[in-house]
């Protein structure tokens, strides 16, 4: 077998948001946006207990204490978990 170099992979430099079945590009406040819109849309039509969240043991302990409030006090639902464990 020949070892072959490796190509760098694409990287997505803009938003993307999937507009009649196509991903455009979009700017980051249009994206935010269509992402709080679905994200009130889950809420509204399976409540909080349909949104997760899973935070990363390699951010600050503040992070992932922001990321528990959040879900807790804003999303209200206890679904939260992170990699701590392993």
């Amino acid at each position: 077998m020949k070892n072959r170099a490796v190509e760098p992979l694409s990287r997505l430099t803009d938003p993307l948001i999937r507009r009649n079945g196509q991903l455009t590009t979009a700017t980051w406040d249009e994206a935010f946006d269509h992402a709080a819109k679905g994200l009130l849309a889950a809420l509204e039509s399976s409540g909080p207990d349909s949104i997760g969240l899973f935070s990363c043991s390699k951010s600050t302990n503040e992070m992932n204490y922001a990321a528990q409030k959040f879900m807790r006090s804003v999303i209200k639902s206890n679904n939260i978990d992170s990699c701590n464990r392993t």
